[in-house]
C-alpha cells in the first residue's frame, strides 16, 4: 500500500498558504468585488505549439543558483534553474537525479530547457555515485524538502505541484519517490534502472521512456514491466526511443524533451492546453519505435 503521508515541511507549506488564502478571503467577503479568475490558475506561458514545446528554450528568462552539498542534508546538492520572472506567480518544482556513478552535470541540459516552459528545476547530485535506487528516491525526497522549504528560490514554487525525473538508477529512483508519496503530482523515468519491478502502488500520473537498444537497462526487464506493473487505473504512458541506447536521456533530445514538458505542465500545472501532444497516443516515427498510454481514454 502507498505511504500517504505527506512530508511535514511540505505539509506546513501548505497550511501556511490555506491560512494565507483566508484572510485575503475576508476583505472579498467584506464587500470588495473579486477579480475573474482565470479557468486554470496555473497556466504558465502562452498557448502552445508544436514550435514551442520542441523549442531549445521556452517564453521565460532562466536563471540559476548552485546548491553546495554541504549546505543540505539528505542529497548532495545540485543547481537549480528557475524563472526569473516574479509576476507569473508560483511554478511547479522538478527534481531530476543522475543514473549510477553519474553527476547532475549529466542532467544538466533538462534545467534551462524546462524552467523556461515554466518549472523550477533542480538537478541534484547524490549522497554517493553509487547509491541504489531506493537511496536516491529518498534523496530525491529530501531535495523536494529543501527545494520548497529552505532553498532561496522557495517562494517561487508551489509544494503543491511538484514531479520528479532521473535517468537509470535515478529513474528507478523517481518510481520509489511517488510510491512513497503519492502526493508528488507526476513521475517522469528516464531508461529507468530496478531490482524491483512491480508498482502497483503507484499513484502519480507516470511517464516511463525507454530506448530500443538499451543493453544496460534492457526495456523488457526494465521500462517495460515497470509500465505494466503500474495500475491502469493510474495515468500512464510508455515512450520507447527508436535506435537509442541507455545513454540517450543524458544528450539534449527534441523527443525527450517534447514529451517530458507536455506530462510535466499536463499533470502539475493541470494545464490541457498539452494534452494535444499526449493524446491521440503519438504514432510510431522515425525517434518512436514504441508509445503505449490509459491517459487518452
Amino acid at each position: 500500500m502507498p505511504n500517504t503521508t505527506t512530508h511535514p515541511s511540505r505539509r506546513t507549506a501548505r497550511g501556511f498558504r490555506a491560512s494565507l488564502a483566508a484572510a485575503v478571503a475576508l476583505p472579498l467577503l467584506a464587500g470588495a468585488a473579486p477579480a475573474q479568475a482565470a479557468d486554470n490558475p496555473y497556466e504558465r506561458g502562452p498557448a502552445p505549439t508544436s514550435s514551442s514545446v520542441e523549442a531549445s528554450r521556452g517564453s521565460f528568462a532562466v536563471s540559476q543558483t548552485s546548491v553546495s552539498r554541504y549546505a543540505v542534508r539528505g542529497f548532495g546538492g545540485g543547481t537549480i534553474y528557475y524563472p526569473t520572472t516574479t509576476s507569473a506567480g508560483t511554478f511547479g518544482g522538478v527534481v531530476i537525479a543522475p543514473g549510477y556513478t553519474a553527476s547532475q552535470s549529466s542532467m544538466a541540459w533538462y534545467g534551462p530547457r524546462l524552467a523556461s516552459q515554466g518549472f523550477v528545476v533542480f538537478t541534484i547530485d547524490t549522497n554517493s555515485r553509487y547509491d541504489q535506487p531506493s537511496s536516491r528516491g529518498d534523496q530525491i525526497q529530501a531535495a523536494l524538502d529543501y527545494l520548497t522549504g529552505s532553498s532561496s528560490v522557495r517562494g517561487r514554487v508551489d509544494a503543491d505541484r511538484l514531479a520528479v525525473m532521473g535517468h537509470s538508477m535515478g529513474g528507478g529512483g523517481s518510481l520509489e519517490a511517488v510510491a512513497d508519496d503519492p502526493s508528488i503530482k507526476a513521475a517522469i523515468p528516464l531508461t529507468p534502472w530496478n531490482l524491483d519491478k512491480t508498482w502497483s502502488e503507484v499513484s502519480t500520473p507516470t511517464l516511463i521512456i525507454g530506448a530500443e537498444d538499451d543493453t544496460v537497462a534492457p526495456v523488457r526487464s526494465h521500462s517495460e514491466p515497470f509500465y505494466g506493473s503500474i495500475p491502469s487505473s493510474t495515468d500512464k504512458a510508455y515512450l520507447e526511443l527508436r535506435g537509442a541506447s541507455h545513454f540517450a536521456p543524458n544528450i539534449s533530445d527534441t523527443t525527450i524533451a517534447k514529451y517530458s514538458i507536455s506530462w510535466l505542465k499536463r499533470y502539475v500545472d493541470d494545464d490541457t492546453r498539452y494534452t494535444q501532444f499526449l493524446c491521440p497516443a503519438p504514432t510510431v516515427s522515425l525517434a518512436i519505435s514504441e508509445y503505449r498510454s490509459t491517459n487518452c481514454s
